[in-house]
């Protein structure tokens, strides 16, 4: 079995050589970057089974990062910071991180999230994809290719933002409570805000309406949550 490849973000090196020394032991193959820059150039000439990330360095932070790579990776992301406002892991799930550690942390902490989030990302490419095809006015979702299209355009989502759409778009016209969509979406080992959930539909809402959608096909309840109108005719 070849060893897991792990890319590890940080501009101090002693925090970089500390989690590499931690997890040669666990058998893991460790790259390191030192700044955004760096790291954006080796994921995109690299393949990783996941990132660790630090928020706060130099030339470009993490949330920049993050953002830049979701636009053409679904690579797991663990942020790694000692910012623990929760407006902070909410702007970082927001960009499209997989999950967030406060510095400091205990190394089996850290061992514990990178495992659960690599089974996590091995699951979801491993499952049969959905063999159909979910057609609405303006839209077209097509799960077994993650792929959605608004008339001719395809338009790129993040891993979650897309997972979301598709729930959703499933079971139209019923409403979801933001908990539902979190323990559909993050799993019930997710212990962050629920608040995340609203992140994620306004990037969904503003990729649509800049794809050329006419209306709005996720609607707010008020009270309750999110659903998906088939069509613009009743919002």
């Amino acid at each position: 079995m070849s060893k897991l490849q792990v890319l590890i973000v940080d501009d101090e090196w002693n925090m970089r050589n500390l989690i590499r020394i931690y997890l040669m032991k666990e058998g893991f193959r460790i790259q390191e970057a030192a700044t955004g820059q760096e790291a954006l150039s080796m994921i995109k000439k690299h393949s990783f089974d996941i990132v660790l990330l630090d928020v706060m360095m130099p030339d470009m932070d993490g949330w920049q990062v993050c953002k830049e790579v979701r636009e053409t990776e679904t690579v797991p992301i663990l942020m790694l910071t000692a910012r623990s406002e929760t407006k902070d892991k909410i702007h970082g799930l927001g960009v499209g991180a997989d999950d967030y550690l406060t510095k400091p942390f205990e190394p089996e902490e850290l061992l514990a999230r990178i495992y659960s989030l690599i089974r996590r990302s091995t699951i979801s490419k491993s499952v049969q994809p959905q063999q159909w095809v979910m057609e609405f006015p303006q839209i077209t979702i097509f799960p077994d290719a993650r792929e959605v299209r608004i008339q001719d355009t395809s338009v790129d989502f993040t891993q979650k933002e897309f997972d979301l759409l598709v729930v959703l778009a499933q079971s139209w016209q019923r409403a979801y409570t933001r908990e539902e969509l979190v323990e559909r979406i993050w799993g019930h080992e997710y212990e962050g805000e629920v608040r995340v959930v609203d992140t994620h539909i306004k990037n969904i809402r503003e990729k649509l309406q800049k794809a050329g959608m006419s209306y709005n096909p996720i609607q707010t309840v008020w009270g309750v949550g999110y659903k998906f109108h088939a069509s613009g005719d009743d919002v």
